[in-house]
């Protein structure tokens, strides 16, 4: 019988909040039936395993990230639009590690196609409009967002720049500044923009 007051959402928001604290590789149904102080069979009517409860939170994660870059894009355009995206991305990893993590857990495709995912690539082809890139530019710089922007948040939180006396704020400034000047220098003067197929990869820039 399930526990009063337990529902599915509260128990992938405290696994959420378990994987910030923890790692999200750490997080189980047993690891999360400690947290509640039940046994762990008492949430298996809510939870089919410990994969199925990743899957959601990777799930939650994407539409919460999805949320706050929209907010930060709101009214936007432009180099000022791609520095709002990139921050709110790294922002959101360096507040909720674990739930930046699970963002990059590999859904499956019908899973994928019905996530937040695909708001994330909506977005950054929204931003890359503003650049007039033909295809396959579009499509090419979308992966080179994610690739630049994950790779970065993923050395920094590492420990892997604190070698150097460079701020990283001052590097991250730089590195944002240089995707703007790279995507207006690929611009193709008439193009219309936004004309190519959808990204098909339903993860976050990132």
């Amino acid at each position: 019988m399930a526990r009063a007051g337990l529902t599915t959402e509260r128990l992938v928001e405290a696994g959420a909040e378990l994987a910030d604290e923890v790692g999200f590789e750490q997080v189980t149904v047993s690891a999360l039936a400690r947290r509640f102080g039940v046994k762990v069979a008492s949430l298996y009517s809510h939870l089919k395993s410990s994969h199925d409860l990743k899957t959601r939170i990777a799930l939650f994660a994407l539409e919460e990230l999805a949320g706050r870059v929209a907010d930060a894009l709101a009214g936007r355009a432009g180099k000022d639009a791609l520095a709002a995206f990139a921050d709110a991305y790294r922002d959101y990893a360096h507040e909720h590690p674990g739930r930046y993590d699970a963002t990059r857990l590999r859904l499956d495709p019908e899973t994928a196609a019905r996530s937040a995912g695909v708001r994330h690539a909506q977005m950054t082809r929204a931003i890359l409009r503003g650049y007039d890139l033909a295809e396959p530019d579009q499509t090419h710089a979308v992966r080179m967002l994610g690739s630049v922007f994950h790779g970065y948040v993923s050395l920094e939180m590492a420990g892997s720049f604190a070698h150097t006396a460079v701020d990283t704020e001052e590097s991250w400034s730089w590195v944002v500044d240089s995707l703007d000047a790279l995507l207006r220098n690929r611009a193709v003067p008439g193009t219309t923009s936004g004309t190519g197929a959808p990204e098909r990869e339903s993860r976050p820039a990132g």
